[in-house]
């Protein structure tokens, strides 16, 4: 029933398979690739366009469900949704690889879907979904110029080794994370990520990433001739009559259109003649009965720009806007241009220009990312935004797309290198690049604005980071590098190479071809030339702020730490949240805790972080004998008053240490909800004794000295009897406060007694409840008519 087709090899340490015949046999061509325990289904469908145009409609679509790992998708809808970002990046990832293997003039639409069936989350999926896609196009009878495939290099600079498909365990100990596509002769694409890489250890992996992908290209050879399909001849339109007639009649149009150094005018004198030659050309073509349609027309005018710009560079090296090759344009910065922002930069490069922002955000900001290899937050976001507006066209806004999405993250990748570490920095940073203007190397604008920016916020980055993108002119074994390509050079010339990264070295890399490969020789002498002018970029950007500031913008949002016992964790957060909630709506802050015992505060100025951190600290702080604390009034009764102090806790300020005099009533001196300040006495179990008056209420330091400041004297009682000849005040306080003891309120009960001191002033004592601060640790003494009389807990 199935006509099976099977390949296999050992490659990096695994196996390989290739196999068709099976599964999705509609297709136009349909492989399954197996590398070590990840499997994508790729298929290949060729269609007919429509309408005429002049371009490969081409989509590439790679899709990983969570099948794929045994999960079901997380969120009220178990179905995956919008492809995710790593879907989209992988899916450039193999457009960029096989477009420039299409022949030119073929215009057919193309669909290829890369589906990940399993995943072992160690096996890199984009470098399988690129060998599928290769392999289905080979056997679908779609003319192809040659194969193409791709490997992931890491480096590991302590040992001088590149490593081949390594696993997310290796990966983490490689100063390099890149991924390249070749075929046979050349390197077709180039995506990575470094740490400040010297040129040559760059060029080093591309040549030994290059090297690796031949065993694969025989194997897939092997397989496309075991299936017996071969590719279509395609003979394209011959317009050669039709670029002819356009060079005979307009090239000194074009010439003196693209003399213009402005772009806007530029573009609008071009889009002029190009309307132009639209209608006169069909005009002739139609009164001379010959066949020609608008599509004819169009791809006839490309190759008459292309060839005429190119011939102009090649001739008289100079470029469109009149610079040599290795010229970067002229370089406007600015800094701080907006007031409220937590940073910003202003970057301009000729008519290219980034209005780059950040913000900070909390750990609670973090994008939570659910991936295949496991959820994941990450705190640094870089969002990258270009509007209609920036090229001069009007259109609708729409939500990022592709392109948008894959110039962010190549930026992200620039700048992640030199961001300092979370515990260092525990801030979320996000970083938006606005274009508000496009003349080529937009992304490459986004990271010089990106760097300005972190560092006019206050983020402590290791270092300055600049890109430049570096174009191709290829004629035979001919070749001119241009440094700083504009928009129409990168349109019409052969390669898009942006190089990143810091004085020391490079920090991210992106290539992307117009033909079919370029030699490790061009590629050594864009990375030599791209340094020079990156060195000249971050000379610029020196000359405007060279590191980052000492601190934070005074509106951004503050973040402190602290740590506690872990046993404590607990008594902040409450009994349902309930502490923790109250501090934070009491402070506007916001606080994290961490298993370990580390705190975190966020809040939106100093006076907010330093308000929890107080409350946190009293939360569990444990009240010593002899530190004054502030406390709160919560409860008054005859004998004194209840004081909540540190976040809670609750003690008894008897109504003989609220003040060094005699009072009345305890109401007479406080009230509910009094703040004041109090010092420990006395703990006993959760019984705690306090003191006012032995601490100053107004500076909170405690009193030294004789308290009560009562002379050595008798003390008398109601009657006027002596009870106690030339005692101290302790000896009266602990054994003649309490009178008679009275059996009928119980034991330790007593009666009211009054005492007059020297200077004829009462004060009066109250005995404590049952449920008092009453010590356990009592002492009796037979001080009056023999009875025994408990003793008042001694408060010092």
């Amino acid at each position: 029933m199935f006509n099976l087709i099977r390949r296999s090899a050992e490659w990096g340490g695994n196996t390989l398979i290739l196999e068709s015949g099976k599964i999705a046999r509609q297709a136009s061509g349909a492989v399954m690739v197996s590398y070590a325990g990840t499997t994508v289904l790729a298929t290949v469908v060729v269609g007919k366009t429509k309408e005429p145009v002049d371009f490969l409609p081409l989509t590439v679509q790679f899709v990983a469900k969570s099948y794929a790992v045994g999960k079901i998708p997380g969120g009220f809808l178990k179905r995956e949704g919008k492809p995710s970002d790593r879907e989209t990046l992988i899916s450039r990832l193999i457009d960029r690889s096989i477009r420039p293997l299409f022949p030119a003039g073929f215009y057919d639409e193309i669909s290829i879907v890369c589906n990940l069936l399993s995943y072992d989350t160690v096996t890199p999926p984009e470098v399988t979904a690129l060998i599928g896609a290769t392999a289905a196009l080979s056997i679908s009878g779609v003319p192809f110029n040659g194969l193409v495939v791709g490997a992931r290099v890491g480096y590991l600079p302590s040992e001088d080794k590149y490593l081949l498909n390594a696993s997310a365990d290796e990966m983490a100990c490689s100063s390099l994370d890149l991924f390249l596509s070749g075929n046979e002769d050349s390197v077709l694409m180039v995506e990575s990520e470094a740490s400040e890489l010297s040129e040559s250890q760059m060029l080093g992996a591309i040549a030994f990433g290059h090297q690796n992908c031949q065993e694969v290209i025989n194997l897939i050879k092997e397989f496309s001739s075991d299936s017996g399909k071969m590719p279509v001849e395609f003979i394209p339109h011959d317009i050669s009559s039709i670029v002819n007639y356009i060079e005979s009649s307009y090239k000194e149009n074009f010439s003196l259109a693209y003399a213009n150094t402005v772009k806007k005018e530029r573009v609008l004198k071009l889009e002029e003649l190009r309307d132009k030659v639209l209608v006169e050309v069909t005009e002739k073509y139609s009164a001379d009965n010959i066949a020609c349609n608008s599509q004819d027309i169009i791809s006839a005018l490309k190759t008459f720009e292309r060839s005429l710009v190119r011939s102009k560079i090649v001739d008289t090296s100079s470029r469109i806007d009149g610079r040599s090759f290795d010229e970067i344009r002229g370089i406007e910065i600015e800094i701080d241009v907006l007031p409220k922002a937590h940073g910003s930069a202003l970057f301009t490069r000729g008519n290219t220009q980034a209005l780059v922002v950040t913000a900070l955000g909390t750990p609670q900001d973090e994008q939570i990312v659910d991936d295949l290899d496991g959820d994941r937050r990450e705190n640094f976001l870089l969002h990258y935004n270009f509007p209609p507006y920036a090229v001069g066209e009007s259109a609708a806004l729409r939500a990022p797309g592709r392109r948008e999405i894959g110039h962010g993250k190549l930026a992200w990748r620039a700048i992640r290198y030199v961001l300092p570490e979370k515990s260092d920095f525990p801030y979320t940073i996000r970083v938006v690049s606005e274009i508000t203007e496009s003349d080529g190397s937009s992304s490459m604008a986004t990271v010089c604005g990106a760097s300005l920016a972190l560092m006019d916020t206050g983020v402590p980055i290791k270092s300055p980071v600049a890109g430049i993108a570096m174009g191709l002119i290829k004629e035979g074994d001919k070749f001119i590098i241009l440094s700083d390509i504009l928009g129409d050079e990168d349109y019409l010339g052969d390669m898009d190479f942006k190089v990143a990264g810091t004085a020391e070295g490079i920090t991210a890399l992106q290539m992307d071809m117009k033909i079919s490969g370029i030699s490790i020789e061009v590629i050594e002498k864009a990375l030599l030339q791209a340094k020079d002018g990156r060195i000249h970029i971050l000379g610029k950007m020196n000359a405007v702020i060279q590191e980052s500031r000492d601190r934070i913008k005074n509106h951004a949002p503050r973040i402190e730490s602290i740590f506690i016992n872990k046993d404590k964790i607990r008594n902040v957060i409450g009994s349902g949240g309930k502490n923790i909630r109250d501090i934070c709506d009491k402070t506007g802050a916001k606080i994290e805790i961490i298993q370990d015992g580390t705190v975190m505060i966020y809040a939106v100025n100093n006076e907010a972080v330093e308000h929890a951190k107080n409350m946190i600290m009293d939360v569990v702080t444990e009240p010593e004998i002899g530190k004054v604390f502030d406390g709160t009034v919560v409860e008054i009764v005859k004998f004194g008053a209840f004081v909540n102090f540190l976040g809670g806790k609750r003690g008894l300020v008897h109504i003989s240490e609220i003040k060094n005099e005699h009072i009345s009533a305890v109401g007479s001196v406080v009230s509910l909800n009094d703040k004041v300040k109090v010092l420990v006495i006395g703990i006993d179990r959760e019984h705690i004794q306090l003191s006012m008056r032995r601490v100053d209420q107004e500076t909170g330091e405690p009193i030294d000295g004789e308290l009560y400041n009562i002379r050595k004297g008798s003390f008398s009682d109601d009657s006027g009897s002596c009870s106690s000849t030339g005692s101290s005040f302790k000896e009266g306080y602990n054994s003649n406060r309490y009178g008679s003891h009275d059996k009928k309120r119980g034991g330790g009960g007593g009666n009211r007694s009054s005492r007059r001191n020297s200077n004829g002033s009462n004060y009066y004592r109250e005995d404590l409840p049952s449920n008092g601060f009453e010590n356990n640790n009592r002492s009796f003494s037979n001080s009056r008519n023999g009875n025994d009389i408990p003793r008042k807990p001694r408060f010092f």
